[in-house]
This record gives structure tokens, C-alpha cells and sequence, in this order.
């Protein structure tokens, strides 16, 4: 099922904008409850973490190796609110959510309640169709109706349940100040989580309330609504690191290193000292909300450039067919070579070779100067298309016409000709 995109940080920040829709552009649906069956209760606020069955989908996908742009895309989010999702929660994944097997009412649920009621189905048909008890049906209509005006709406509703549901324990280290003093100091000599705990059952070796695991010291500095620890403490730890991040075990990260890939150092002398035409350097453009991009092209003896459309995202299954076909538009002299970095995005990278005829070479990790000419390139483009661009608003013939305007730009290293005078030149001979 999947989550909306507004508000819902794991710090509740925003209120849900619907609640159970028909579809796109759907009535709201709210139920009426007669007055005196509604029973006073604070109101809640729904935020996409409360939904924790499609929450939790998205941290288990990060459990697997998936990227957070893939994990988000599962339950119909984007990237930079998993990211906010990772950050409020420290890294950690949250416990509340998992293996409820199907005790609790989920969000789904409650919006087929919401459907069917509106649409004057019974409780004990909703309960059928559920396969829950016409009670629990009951008790939901009773219990989590909007107190203001009577009505059942899903959001609401499960905001009230969830907070209902509530049974925070103090962290030990919140409750135990002698105890969260003596780790604070000890973290401050540098000292590792597992190093303290140990050291603490040695000299308390009779106090157990003043032991502590591993775990609960790193929970109680990355997962700050435990209270107990300053994160600023974590800059003591031996990485520094201010999100946790998961231990990598053998078979559950995902290969972000491309298959069989041919390094630079192995491209021919003569695309190094751009004596030679027909050596180009490529990279991606990311636009509004990393769901979109726009690919570059650029030639390293003349500094041509050409921008590659792609309306159906940037994922490897997208990016080569895309390539190809504009690489396809150069004659036989200006296919000699390609250079990308390691993106996923080229995953496919042995189509592109086969279906363009042109060899394919990938830049060592962080070194964009290998690079230069499409970065430089790619901060002009920067003049037509501010960071945030949708670029799926961008159509193809837009991206030639900025590529025309780029390509007759007079350089200084061409002793101010232009790129497509150059490369007339070379095409003439």
C-alpha cells in the first residue's frame, strides 16, 4: 500500500492531507457516528510512521542493501523523505511495527472501513469481507471516531489508535543519572560502547543497576526520543558517524560495483591527450526530488556537447537504450570511446558497447577530474536548469535547442572558436 509524500517525518510534522479516497482526485470519505457514542479522546495527528506495516517495508528493504530511493519507492515515497525518515530515527531501525501478524488494525483496514461505511455496508458484512469480528468493527467505530464531529475517518482513527497504543519504557540511562554520567564520562576518553559495558560489570560486579548492554549505549545515542544521551556524543565513537549504519554481512548489501567494468587506466593513450577525436565523457544531471535526470555527453577534443532525454527515469534499463540511441547519431569517426563514472545507472553498460560500437571506460571511485570536460559542462547547464528542475517537463527537442546554444559558446582553449566549429572542422577532413 502506499504512503503519501506529505508531512509524516517520524516526527509527525505534518498532518495527513486525505484520508480514504475512491482514487485520484476521490471525496473524502468520513462516517457519521451518533454523538453520544463518541467517547472523548485527545486528537492525533497521522504521520506516515504510524503506519507501520508499510513503514516497516521500508526499513527492511534498507536491511537488504537496497538503496533509500528504492527502499522509498516501495511504499510510494521518494528519496529525500527516507533520507529524513533515517535521520529522525538515527539510523535505527524502529522496533514498534514488526511481526504483528495481524493482531492490530492496519491503515489499510481502517480505510475499508471508512469505504464501506460511507457507502452504508453493515458492520457485520465489513467484518466478513475483513475477516475480522463484527466487535472489533464496533469498537473501531466507537472508539476512534473524530470526537469534533462524530465522523470516522482512517487518518484520525489510526492516529488515536496508535497513540493509544503507546506504552513508552523509560531508557535506563534516562532514569539511572549516576549510571548515564559514568558512561558520558567514559565515552568522553574515547572509550567503545563494548568497552564500557564491560568495563562496568568489573567494577559493579554486584550492582546490576549499573550495567548496561552494548546496544542500549548505542540506542541511547543515536534514537534521541529515548532522552538519554547527547547525540553530539557520538563524535567520540571511533567513526564519528552521526546516523548508525547497519554492519555489512556477506549477501545482504547490494553489489554497488559494476559488473566486469573496464577501468580508465586501460582507455588508449590517445584520449588522454585529446589529440584524437571521437573520445567522449558522460554523467547524469539529477532534477527535482532525484526522480528525474537528464544525460550529458560531451567530446574531449572539441568539447561538443549532447543532452540525452530520459522521461522514464534513470535507472539502467532506461539509461542504455537512451545512449545508444543518441551515441547512434554520430558517424563511425566520433565513436571511440566513452567514459562514466561508477552510477549505478550503468549497469548495462555491455549493451550500450555492443549496440553503439564504442568502447565503454569507468572512472576510478570519487575522482571526477577524470572527468572535467562533462563537469565543467554540467555546471552550464546549471545556467539553464537550476537545481530542481523536473526534467520530465523537459522534452527533447528543449534539450537539443540548450545543446545548440552550449555548442556555439566560444571557448578560450580554442582560442575562442566554438565547439561546433571545431568540430565541423574535423568532420570536413
Amino acid at each position: 500500500m502506499a504512503v503519501g509524500c506529505r508531512g509524516g517525518e517520524p516526527g509527525g510534522r505534518g498532518v495527513a492531507a486525505t484520508d480514504a479516497r475512491a482514487g485520484a482526485g476521490g471525496p473524502v470519505l468520513a462516517v457519521t457516528v451518533p454523538a453520544g457514542e463518541v467517547k472523548r479522546c485527545s486528537m492525533g495527528q497521522f504521520a506516515n510512521r504510524m503506519d507501520t506495516e508499510a513503514f516497516q517495508v521500508f526499513w527492511a528493504a534498507l536491511q537488504r542493501g537496497e538503496f533509500i530511493s528504492d527502499a522509498a519507492e516501495q511504499i510510494g515515497s521518494y528519496r529525500k523523505q527516507g533520507s529524513r525518515w533515517v535521520t529522525a530515527c538515527g539510523g535505527v531501525r524502529p522496533r514498534r511495527g514488526r511481526d504483528l501478524k495481524g493482531r492490530c488494525l492496519t491503515f489499510g483496514e481502517r480505510e475499508e472501513i471508512a469505504l464501506a461505511t460511507a457507502g452504508g455496508e453493515t458492520i457485520r458484512s465489513i467484518a466478513r469481507r475483513l475477516a475480522r469480528a463484527p466487535s472489533t468493527i464496533s469498537r473501531e467505530l466507537d472508539r476512534n471516531a473524530d470526537r469534533r464531529d462524530g465522523r470516522y475517518r482512517a487518518t484520525t482513527a489510526h492516529a488515536l489508535a496508535y497513540d493509544r497504543a503507546s506504552r513508552p519504557k523509560p531508557a535506563k540511562l534516562a532514569v539511572n543519572v549516576v549510571l548515564r554520567e559514568r558512561v558520558q564520562d567514559d565515552l568522553l576518553k574515547r572509550l567503545s560502547p563494548e568497552q564500557i559495558a564491560g568495563r562496568l560489570r568489573r567494577r559493579y560486579p554486584d550492582d546490576p543497576e549499573m550495567w548496561v548492554s552494548t546496544e542500549t549505549i548505542y540506542q541511547s545515542l543515536y534514537v534521541q526520543s529515548r532522552g538519554a544521551l547527547r547525540r553530539e556524543l557520538t563524535a567520540c565513537l571511533r567513526t564519528g558517524r552521526k546516523l548508525r549504519e547497519p554492519g555489512r554481512h556477506s549477501g545482504t548489501r547490494k553489489n554497488r560495483i559494476i559488473r566486469d567494468m573496464i577501468n580508465i587506466s586501460e582507455r588508449p593513450p590517445e584520449a588522454d591527450d585529446r589529440a584524437v577525436p571521437g573520445h567522449w565523457e558522460g554523467d547524469l544531471v539529477i532534477g527535482k526530488r532525484n526522480q528525474t535526470a537528464i544525460g550529458t555527453l560531451v567530446e574531449r577534443t572539441t568539447g561538443y556537447a549532447m543532452l540525452v532525454a530520459l522521461p522514464d527515469g534513470y535507472k539502467p534499463e532506461h539509461v542504455a537504450p537512451a545512449l545508444t540511441a543518441k551515441i547512434q547519431t554520430l558517424p563511425d569517426a566520433l565513436r571511440r570511446s566513452l567514459t562514466w563514472d561508477q552510477g549505478p545507472e550503468m549497469r548495462n553498460w555491455k549493451q550500450v558497447r555492443i549496440d553503439a560500437a564504442i568502447d565503454v571506460y569507468f572512472c576510478d571511485p570519487h575522482a571526477p577530474w577524470q572527468r572535467g570536460s562533462n563537469e565543467n559542462t554540467n555546471g552550464l547547464l546549471r545556467q539553464y536548469f537550476p537545481k530542481g528542475t523536473d526534467y520530465t517537463t523537459v522534452t527533447e527537442t528543449d534539450l537539443d535547442a540548450v545543446a545548440d546554444e552550449l555548442n556555439d559558446r566560444p571557448r578560450k582553449r580554442f582560442a575562442f572558436a566554438t565547439p561546433t566549429e571545431q568540430i565541423s572542422e574535423l568532420l570536413l577532413q
